[in-house]
């Protein structure tokens, strides 16, 4: 999301209080903060993105993207060790 520069470090405290997401980062780059949000349903994104962070003092655009599969090293590990036993 994009911030008003003066407000990226409390908002980013903020954006991370917020139910739904699970963690908050200010970064460099195209975006001021980054929040990673975890819902069950994805209808209940909506509800995080436009009724709960765009409502934060501060935030003066949001782009959502929407992850389909992990790759991280930690998954791709423990993947791994899923078969080491078998």
């Amino acid at each position: 999301m994009d911030a008003e520069p003066a407000r990226v470090a409390a908002l980013a405290e903020e954006v991370a209080a917020v139910e739904g997401v699970a963690e908050a980062y200010s970064v460099a780059g195209h975006a001021d903060i980054v929040a990673v949000v975890r819902v069950r349903h994805i209808e209940d994104l909506a509800q995080v993105v436009t009724g709960r962070l765009h409502g934060l003092a501060g935030v003066t655009d949001t782009r959502t993207l929407v992850a389909f599969q992990s790759y991280s090293r930690k998954d791709l590990d423990e993947m791994w060790e899923l078969g080491a036993d078998g």
